[in-house]
């Protein structure tokens, strides 16, 4: 059996692990269009504020690939897939066959569509590479601008604020991470990120970017952009931020565009079943390139999180090596320190208003405390907890289980409500 695994992040690594453990023989061939070992994404914006070092982000020791008898094929993008031929091609024209393949390609980020986008010092926050091109523009950086309020931007701006950099946030949405939780805990982020110094700008965009050469020479027919460096951002309400680095945060999208679509099934992300199985037969996907069904909404949905990848990546390579092993379903989740606040968010945290929705939250926010809990019927979907998150775990089972609350949701804002009373 010849295995083909697309990614070298965790959901890459958790199914070749997996396959080893059950065929000991088959050849495993990973490719990835990073060459550094594997390593532990999330914190790559420590590296960026300087908690920790390049030797404590790999997830795997050096002899990862000799240990597993895997054969790695680094820096190599793949551009192409034949699913009838059962063969991928990389950018390098060489080609790949498999009998079975893992996409686990992950994510790109989304790219900003500003004039002067291609100005040095404007950097995405995605890979190591990215956080070392960062470091090494530091040397002169006294300002700095971050594009977009959801985790990415959020813990980019944390992590330069921490580095000493005057840092403003630029977010599209009325408060931080509005993706992650609901307009009073983003309030409350807002109010808590003011009081520590942030600049934050709501409600905007960027529209232009400006350099030292266009603001010394703009009509210089001798001038290249890419070797100008970043000078200023110009947002939609007229601003002009002066900065000598940008973080651009806003989003990702599933690194997917060597998949056809006409033989294989995507949506946002590669559509999958419970045994992370495409529509194809001998293809899997899994991680943030993957939509497989969510817990909270019922529906199939990307919940691009570090654990989700990790479940997913072992269950696909269980599955390829013969064991038929199904996932229940994806959940979101996140705990997160900013600053004096603990948030936890699970699963739908931040749902509009939908008629068979039914949402019970703290009445008072003025203690630093807050919660909010999403019903549908008596079955929890949602959760955001601002403080006091310690019972979140229970919160949690309860969602991911679908386990029907008996009492009434009212009293379990109160923090003295124990929830293991809750759990079978």
């Amino acid at each position: 059996m010849k295995y083909l695994i697309i990614g070298n992040g965790i959901a890459g690594v958790s199914a070749a692990e997996a396959i080893r453990e059950i065929d000991s023989a088959g050849e495993i061939i990973m490719v990835s269009d990073e060459v550094d070992l594997p390593y532990s994404r999330p914190m790559i914006t420590s590296l960026l504020e300087g908690s920790c070092t390049e030797q404590q982000l790999p997830i795997r020791s050096s002899d990862f690939y000799s240990r597993l008898n895997i054969t790695p094929i680094l820096g190599h993008r793949v551009n192409r897939l034949d699913v009838v031929k059962q063969t991928v091609e990389l950018a390098s024209g060489r080609s790949l066959n498999y009998n079975r393949l893992l996409i686990a390609s992950g994510a790109d980020p989304r790219r900003v569509k500003a004039e002067g986008a291609e100005l040095k010092n404007i950097f995405y926050m995605r890979t190591i590479d990215h956080v070392r091109e960062q470091l090494a523009a530091f040397a002169d950086v006294r300002r700095a601008v971050v594009l977009g309020g959801g985790l990415v931007g959020f813990k980019s701006a944390c992590a330069l604020h921490k580095q000493g950099v005057k840092v403003t946030l630029i977010i599209t949405s009325a408060y931080p991470l509005s993706m992650q939780v609901d307009e009073v805990a983003g309030r409350m982020l807002l109010g808590e990120m003011l009081s520590y110094g942030f600049e934050i700008r709501v409600g905007a965009s960027v529209e232009a970017f400006e350099s030292d050469i266009c603001e010394k020479d703009k009509d210089s027919p001798e001038k290249n952009n890419k070797h100008e460096r970043v000078s200023a951002v110009l947002l939609n309400t007229g601003e002009r931020l002066a900065c000598e680095l940008v973080i651009a945060g806003k989003g990702v999208i599933p690194a997917h565009s060597f998949v056809p679509r006409d033989l294989v099934a995507v949506d946002l992300g590669i559509i999958v079943n419970s045994r992370m199985e495409t529509t194809t037969p001998n293809i899997y996907a899994a991680g943030d390139v993957a939509e497989c069904i969510d817990i909270s909404r019922q529906s199939p949905w990307i919940n691009a999180i570090w654990p989700e990848a990790a479940i997913q990546g072992r269950i696909a390579g269980q599955n390829m090596a013969g064991r038929k092993v199904h996932h229940k379903g994806s959940l979101s989740r996140n705990v997160m320190r900013v600053f004096g606040l603990d948030v936890m968010t699970i699963g739908l945290a931040n749902a509009g208003e939908e008629s068979d929705l039914k949402f019970f939250r703290t009445p008072d926010t003025t203690k630093g405390y807050y919660r909010s809990l999403v019903f549908k019927g008596d079955i929890m979907v949602g959760a955001v907890l601002v403080n006091n998150i310690e019972q979140g775990g229970v919160l949690r089972a309860l969602i991911e289980n679908r386990t029907p609350v008996r009492v009434s949701p009212e009293t379990l804002l109160s923090t003295r409500f124990n929830f293991a009373k809750l759990l079978p």
